[in-house]
């Protein structure tokens, strides 16, 4: 059997891992077993203990170094690990696990190196709407930055294949979003979008605020700019 591993990024999770981590045991993909890794970023709750608790492979940041670093910690555990390929999804049970063999499917297929699972257009109106409109800003930046029609730049679940998690790089702990995308097209890696489930999260709070323009545009030129 090979190894499927799910990267899982937390910080002060604790009211939603110990679901996303029993969905995540029952989904099925052919041929593949599944191992989730969670990468506690800094957490000051019940993170960590549970998702032990539930058989997670558990991966500890002293303090808070932000989603981009966590996603790389996850992605580079996995590679470790031995994994076939790799799924990242969010904590907060805004993406459902169940998804978990869609999102998979074109990287075990061989056809994509990379994939994008989409809210877009059905989950854009669950969607908050400055959260709605600034995800369009952001991805049509991507989209013009990248040279292709990307529909949801920002999605928090993800794919990859072996050679895309080993050779991705994420020069912005802060987020990942964009830069990632535009450092594994840049690498020549194949990317396909596969539409995903969305659910608002109920517990705790995003990341994205107002800081966000501020933080990441910064980081996509560092990328552009970089050989």
């Amino acid at each position: 059997m090979k190894l499927l591993a799910v990267v899982v990024p937390a910080k002060d999770e604790e009211a939603t891992i110990g679901e996303l981590l029993s969905r995540i045991a029952r989904v099925r993909v052919p041929d593949h077993t599944l191992r989730a890794f969670v990468v506690d970023d800094g957490s000051s709750d019940l993170t960590s203990e549970i998702s032990s608790r539930h058989g997670a492979a558990v991966l500890r940041h002293p303090t808070n170094r932000g989603l981009g670093a966590s996603l790389l910690t996850g992605l580079r555990a996995a590679v470790g690990a031995g994994a076939d390929a790799v799924v990242y999804l969010d904590a907060d049970l805004e993406y459902s696990p169940e998804d978990i063999p869609l999102v998979a499917a074109p990287i075990l297929s061989g056809r994509a190196d990379y994939v994008l699972g989409s809210r877009f257009p059905h989950g854009a109106r669950l969607m908050k709407l400055s959260r709605r409109l600034g995800n369009h800003v952001f991805t049509a930046l991507l989209s013009l930055l990248a040279g292709r029609r990307i529909s949801d730049g920002q999605t928090g679940m993800r794919a990859f294949s072996r050679e895309a998690a080993d050779r991705a790089e994420i020069i912005h702990d802060y987020n990942y979003a964009q830069v990632l995308t535009l450092d594994l097209l840049r690498k020549g890696m194949k990317m396909e979008e596969v539409p995903v489930s969305y659910q608002p999260r109920k517990h705790g709070e995003s990341f994205v605020n107002w800081t966000y323009p501020v933080r990441v545009l910064p980081a996509i030129w560092r990328e552009l700019r970089s050989p």
